[in-house]
């Protein structure tokens, strides 16, 4: 199977306060200036208790890591590798059989015009180059 490709997480839009013209929040006062809490704070005090909550990883001493053999490694990521290859050779659009032959004709055709061109070239330049020499 394919790797899946994970999204990254976003944060969290910040809410900015409320204007003047609408309403204030919930459970505040309206008019005695004190600060409201937004759904910005709220979200900041949220995931502060998130992170709270949260258990801290547990670190193991450099020693006691042990990393999976090397050949074990190498085999799962190629049969890994394998495995995605698999997937995206289901996605290419195969020519048909016709199509085949008729590209292949058409480069050994390119191919041998090309090869003839140059080697009359390469004849014509060498023997030029043997008169210039032999006469100097």
């Amino acid at each position: 199977m394919a790797r899946l490709q994970r999204k990254k997480q976003t944060p969290p839009k910040k809410k900015t306060a409320p204007d003047a013209k609408e309403a204030p929040p919930v459970g505040s006062a309206a008019g005695d200036g004190a600060a409201a809490e937004t759904g910005q704070i709220a979200a900041e005090k949220e995931k502060e208790a998130r992170r709270r909550s949260a258990p801290a990883p547990v670190r193991r001493p450099v020693a006691e890591r042990q990393p999976p053999g090397r050949i074990r490694q190498w085999i799962d990521r190629s049969v890994q590798f394998l495995r995605e290859v698999k997937v995206e050779l289901k996605k290419v659009a195969w020519p048909s059989r016709k199509q085949t032959i008729g590209s292949t004709v058409v480069v050994i055709v390119l191919v041998l015009v090309i090869s003839l061109f140059l080697g009359v070239v390469d004849v014509g330049l060498s023997s030029l180059i043997r008169v210039v020499l032999q006469q100097g």
